[in-house]
C-alpha cells in the first residue's frame, strides 16, 4: 500500500493538487499552460461533463466532434508538470482507496498546446513547430531512477560537448515524443524541430535584464548546434518533463507550439491570440480524427 505522505488525497478521494478522480477524465489529454487558454479550448466542445480548479490547475472534460477529451492548464514550469502528469498517472493507474497500483495499465495520449520562442532565422513569428525531441535544462528527470533508459544518450553527448556544457548547470537530458502523436502531424503545416525546455524565463534563456548571464555564449551554441539532421528550433519550459515522466511512466507525449517571438530575428507577435486559436483548432480536429 502506498502511504498517505506520498500519494495524498482531498477529503473527497480526489488526488491532491489536481482535484480529480478516474472518472473525470479522458485518457485523451491536452495541457496548456494558462487557464484562461483552457476556456479558450473548452468553447469548442459540443458538451461539458465536468469542471474544477485549483490554484493554477484548471481541467475541463467534453466533446468535441464525438471524441471526449479533457484540457488541463499546467501554469508555468517543469516543477508543474511534476505534478501534473504524477497525479494524471496515479488517477488512472492507482487505485485510490485501496491506494495499490492497477494491475492493468491505462496509457494516456498527452498533447501540450504552447507558446514558444524562435531560434532559427527561417523560423518566423506564427510558425507551428511540433517538437521531436525535448532537451530539458531543467535536471528534473535525474532526480528519477533509470532515466537514462529512456533518453537519447548520444544527442545528450553530443550537445554537451559542442556548447562545453558548464558543470555548474544541471545535466541536461533529451526525451523523445510520441511516434503515434506525430504521426498526426506529418505535413507542411508544421516544422519538425527539438525543442529546449527552460528552467527560466529570462537568465535561463538567454535574456539579459539587470543580471548577466553566467554563460552569455550558450544560445549562439544552441542555434548553431546539430545532431543527425536535427537542429534546435525553440524555447519553452515545459515539454521535456512531460517527455520524460510519460516516457518512463507508458504514455504517449507530443508538444505542438506557436512561435510567438524569434530570438535571433527579434521579432515578435504580441498579439497572437487568433493564431493561437487557428492551432487550437487543428489540433482539436486532428485528435479528434
Amino acid at each position: 500500500m502506498i502511504k498517505h505522505s506520498e500519494l495524498i488525497l482531498n477529503n473527497d478521494g480526489s488526488i491532491f493538487h489536481l482535484h480529480l478522480k478516474p472518472e473525470n477524465i479522458s485518457t485523451q489529454i491536452i495541457l496548456v499552460g494558462d487557464p484562461a487558454r483552457v476556456d479558450t479550448i473548452s468553447s469548442y466542445f459540443s458538451k461539458i461533463d465536468f469542471t474544477v480548479q485549483n490554484r493554477e490547475f484548471k481541467t475541463v472534460t467534453g466533446w468535441y466532434k464525438k471524441k471526449k477529451l479533457t484540457v488541463i492548464s499546467t501554469g508555468i514550469g517543469t516543477d508543474n508538470i511534476d505534478i501534473v502528469v504524477n497525479e494524471l498517472d496515479a488517477v488512472v493507474n492507482i487505485d485510490l482507496e485501496k491506494r495499490e497500483i492497477k494491475s492493468k495499465h491505462t496509457s494516456l495520449n498527452i498533447v501540450r498546446i504552447g507558446t514558444s520562442g524562435g531560434l532559427q532565422t527561417d523560423l518566423p513569428v506564427n510558425s507551428f513547430v511540433v517538437s521531436q525531441k525535448s532537451i530539458g535544462f531543467d535536471g528534473m528527470l535525474n532526480y528519477y531512477a533509470n532515466r537514462e533508459k529512456h533518453c537519447d544518450l548520444p544527442f545528450e553527448k553530443a550537445f554537451k560537448l559542442y556548447t562545453n556544457w558548464d558543470d555548474s548547470l544541471p545535466t541536461p537530458y533529451v526525451v523523445d515524443a510520441s511516434q503515434k502523436l506525430i504521426s498526426k502531424f506529418e505535413d507542411a503545416e508544421f516544422t519538425k524541430g527539438v525543442t529546449i525546455s527552460a528552467p527560466g524565463f529570462y537568465g535561463p534563456q538567454g535574456r539579459v535584464l539587470r543580471l548577466p548571464l553566467a554563460v552569455p555564449e550558450l544560445n549562439e551554441h544552441i542555434e548553431e548546434f546539430s545532431f543527425n539532421n536535427l537542429r534546435i528550433t525553440n524555447f519553452e519550459m515545459e515539454s521535456s518533463a512531460i517527455y520524460g515522466l510519460s516516457k518512463m511512466l507508458g504514455h504517449e507525449a507530443l508538444t505542438v507550439c506557436l512561435i510567438i517571438a524569434n530570438r535571433v530575428t527579434l521579432t515578435a507577435n504580441e498579439n497572437y491570440r487568433s493564431e493561437m486559436r487557428r492551432l487550437i483548432k487543428i489540433v482539436l480536429d486532428r485528435l479528434s480524427n
